[in-house]
């Protein structure tokens, strides 16, 4: 379940607004909160880790509702995809547009008689290049490597894109992704008074789990007192963050 932009919005309007300490616009609101939802998406895979050496000591808690790991993992599931990349002819190599922000296990396929489902290693450009020209290392249908070659960025026809290069060339490539959060939004319209009224309809939610709603809340808070220069506000929300997440991870 995720959180809504729109009550987290006027909790934090709430707030700051509580003893006179100033006022946020939907503007301001938009890019905090597109700020704070990314830390905390990024956040996880540092803290999957930590756990992780945790639970390789054998001192993490299994419980099925109380396994720090899979809490982390389940918040991860709406970012995961299988993307079928496209096929691009000019530069030979495969490409998606979408916002990947880390690729997973990569399948190549290979039609024919008989057909491979392969999975695919991934390299760094120079070994891949390494590896292709040598004929005793060269990559099989069975046993094929790819490289990325360009991401997120650049001034061709594919900017912005994941472009990936497989060798041998497959028919086709998929690849499970963990995807960017998208921005979350608070809409609106404005009223006879010039008012900023809730717009449901052009509103986007924040993506992350419902159990990060008081972190994303009081992340934004602190980012708020500093715009407004009220240091009073960065303590409050620096001091609740801290208390949140030893919470969560103690």
């Amino acid at each position: 379940m995720a959180v809504n932009v729109n009550t987290v919005y006027q909790t934090v309007l709430y707030i700051i607004n509580k003893e006179q300490r100033g006022y946020i616009t939907p503007a301001e609101f938009n890019s905090l909160a597109t700020q704070v939802q990314d830390e905390i998406f990024q956040s996880y895979f540092p803290d999957g880790n930590q756990v992780n050496r945790v639970n390789q000591n054998n001192t993490q808690n299994d419980t099925e509702f109380f396994d720090m790991f899979k809490d982390i993992s389940y918040k991860l599931y709406p970012f995961e995809r299988v993307v079928d990349f496209s096929y691009d002819t000019t530069g030979f190599n495969w490409y998606t547009l979408l916002p990947v922000y880390k690729l997973g296990e990569i399948i190549s396929t290979y039609t024919g008689q008989p057909q491979y489902d392969s999975i695919t290693q991934l390299a760094s450009k120079k070994d891949y290049e390494k590896i292709i020209r040598s004929k005793l290392t060269q990559p099989t249908k069975q046993f094929p490597i790819c490289t990325i070659t360009h991401a997120l960025g650049g001034t061709d026809a594919l900017a912005g894109s994941m472009v990936v290069d497989v060798f041998p060339q497959p028919n086709s490539v998929s690849i499970n992704c963990l995807m960017q959060p998208t921005p979350p939004s608070w809409g609106f319209i404005v009223g006879p008074q010039g008012q900023y009224l809730f717009n449901g309809g052009s509103s986007v939610n924040f993506e992350l789990d419902i159990s990060e709603k008081t972190n994303i809340i009081t992340n934004i808070l602190k980012y708020c007192g500093i715009i407004i220069k009220d240091p009073t506000i960065i303590q409050t929300a620096e001091q609740e963050s801290k208390s949140v997440e030893a919470n969560l991870k103690s």
